[in-house]
């Protein structure tokens, strides 16, 4: 059984006993949360579209830790005109590890 979640502006299919890292979540390390958001349910050849979530469906995860990601380099450049500027991101994130999917 797999799922596609919203969380953090972003979309992931997830599977149970997946690990992923999605945007910070403010949530303790160990805490158990429930994704509501669900846009998609699939198990073999039954699959549930959500218009625009699947209702009752859920998806329980256990947050594993917190983190940041590796630092990427944001350059602007502009040739022969003397202008560059440099500076880097390291972006947050929560790392979670999805325990249950129920369609409802």
């Amino acid at each position: 059984m797999y799922a596609v979640i919203a969380t953090g502006g972003k979309q992931y299919r997830v599977r149970e006993g997946d690990r992923l890292r999605v945007e910070r979540l403010d949530a303790e390390e160990g805490a158990e949360i429930e994704f509501d958001r669900i846009l998609l349910v699939g198990d073999g050849d039954q699959i549930a579209i959500g218009r625009p979530f699947v209702e009752s469906g859920k998806v329980a995860a256990t947050v594993k830790g917190h983190g940041r990601h590796k630092k990427i380099k944001v350059v602007k450049f502009k040739r022969r005109k003397n202008y560059l500027r440099q500076h880097g991101h390291r972006q947050n994130f929560t790392e979670l590890e999805i325990k249950s999917i129920t369609a409802g």
